[in-house]
């Protein structure tokens, strides 16, 4: 498997610590004492409904927002002390569509790789090496607007790749895809957590992309539910779905679950 390993591979410090991390928009508090973990080479689910949090957590994680309370460390460097040091070390796929259309994917990969500094030889060798990992090197030089949605969403995660991150968050990034473009993405960062040894979290509020081996947080209304295995999960809520332990945990219905 074509490699973009992380620079810095020692798996003694946590890819993410989110420590008694509150927000809110004037009088509205939108997160109230999060905490939460995720170790190098996990994958982490973040599980959430829609308004629970989840975008405004990634928002204090990527410095879009400033978190005025508790700390949060990437690979132990804090984002408010040390950004440069800490987002260097941080790959993000947002929900919302960021590539340009009206030029190639290479050409996607190759500016974001300007951004960080890299020489044009570099960001081609590594563009390439990133469209390799998610199935797309042969078409390198189409444009944007000739990919489906799952060959864009992929795109983008190749384009997280490019600097070597230790940590990858992905917000909803299987939002409006279909089953097969789903599984190929998710399928695609879970093998960069096995064989590559990446961190992630991975928002969503689709049950269904939880397996039983992955970790994870339920987020609902600002506040950390539940933080620990899918197995324990089941076992508390006396359940045998992650969809049905998600409704008993959070008091939410089926249609809102779903």
């Amino acid at each position: 498997m074509t490699t973009l390993a992380p620079t810095h591979p020692e798996t003694t410090t946590p890819a993410l610590v989110v420590r008694c991390v509150s927000h809110a928009f004037g009088d509205k508090k939108v997160l109230d004492n999060v905490s939460l973990t995720v170790e190098q080479g996990k994958f982490v689910m973040l599980l959430g409904l829609n308004g629970a949090g989840k975008s405004t957590l990634f928002s204090l994680v990527t410095r879009l927002y400033d978190n005025v309370s508790g700390e949060i460390l990437i690979r132990g460097f804090d984002v408010r002390r040390k950004p440069t040091a800490a987002l260097q070390r941080l790959g993000v796929v947002f929900q919302s569509r960021t590539l340009d259309n009206d030029i190639s994917l290479l050409q996607n990969l190759k500016y974001h790789a300007a951004l960080h500094g890299m020489s044009t030889r570099l960001a081609t060798e590594r563009a390439m090496q990133a469209l390799e990992i998610v199935g797309l090197a042969e078409r390198a030089e189409e444009k944007i607007r000739a990919m489906s949605g799952g060959q864009a969403r992929r795109v983008e995660i190749a384009r997280s790749l490019m600097h070597k991150p230790d940590l990858l968050l992905l917000d909803e990034a299987t939002v409006g895809l279909d089953v097969g473009s789903r599984e190929s993405a998710i399928g695609i960062v879970r093998d960069l957590v096995a064989k590559q040894g990446l961190g992630v979290l991975w928002a969503t509020h689709l049950m269904d992309e939880v397996r039983p081996s992955d970790l994870v947080v339920v987020l609902h209304k600002g506040k950390v539910l539940y933080n620990g295995s899918v197995p324990d999960f089941l076992k508390s809520t006396n359940t045998g779905t992650v969809g049905a332990a998600f409704r008993v945990i959070t008091g939410s219905s089926a249609e809102e679950a779903a």
